[in-house]
């Protein structure tokens, strides 16, 4: 059965869309970054701003539908994620309403989050999208983006099983070199060509209270424990 027609509050039709050249295996989560609601809806609507989502959650919980998922809107930018470089087509995008580090940064609404899970659940299943792949806008364009940001809750789809959890951490581990700790970075999915901001994004999601673009001890551990979860086939 199809939830969507339960889920979906409203459906605003963007323009800005092409076709898919590849099936959805991703979904990417951002903020709006934009002063209200109704200006974000205004711009992924105008065909000059070139911009759009699949989805938007609004604070009050909200769900409009922009884009049909099965067209390629167009919210990642140049982007990249484990090899993949078209991440528009592979993707489904879902814009949570937030004014963003610009316009005030704040927490996310319990009322957005309990419009959100049920969303990404139906997406993930219908999908098959593996947790690793449920990601930040700031986990495929670390140079560019901060959002969905540090104060999301990845916790609460972790424990859903609709994002990878934090590991627990049973030791503190440095790499031999800061390039044996960047190439790690890259093998588990970063883009690393500016290897400061790649460590910042791993650590906006996986170390949130201190984002520093510093690598140490904890960041090599997390590290050290996601890479063995994924090549133990545990992290799908």
């Amino acid at each position: 059965m199809d939830l969507r027609r339960w889920l979906v509050h409203r459906e605003v039709a963007s323009p800005n869309f092409n076709a898919r050249r590849a099936p959805v295996s991703m979904v990417v989560l951002h903020y709006t970054g934009m002063r209200s609601a109704a200006e974000a809806l205004e711009r992924m609507c105008d065909p000059a701003a070139e911009v759009s989502a699949h989805y938007m959650i609004d604070e009050d919980g909200t769900v409009t539908q922009l884009v049909d998922e099965d067209h390629r809107a167009w919210h990642a930018g140049k982007s990249w994620w484990r090899g993949t470089t078209d991440v528009n087509s592979a993707s489904v995008g879902i814009e949570l309403v937030n004014p963003g580090h610009e316009f005030g940064y704040r927490p996310f609404p319990e009322a957005q989050i309990e419009a959100l899970l049920p969303l990404l659940a139906d997406i993930v299943k219908r999908h098959d999208v593996p947790r690793a792949n449920v990601v930040g806008h700031s986990d495929i364009a670390p140079a560019r983006k901060q959002d969905p940001g540090e104060l999301f809750p990845w916790e609460r789809l972790a424990r859903l099983r609709l994002a990878l959890p934090v590991p627990a951490l049973k030791m503190r581990l440095m790499f031999d070199n800061p390039g044996a700790f960047t190439l790690a970075l890259e093998r588990f999915g970063y883009d690393i060509t500016d290897a400061t901001a790649a460590v910042r994004a791993f650590q906006r999601r996986f170390r949130p209270r201190l984002i520093d673009g510093e690598i140490d001890g904890e960041c090599g551990a997390l590290l050290f424990e996601l890479l063995l979860e994924r090549d133990l086939g545990r992290a799908r």
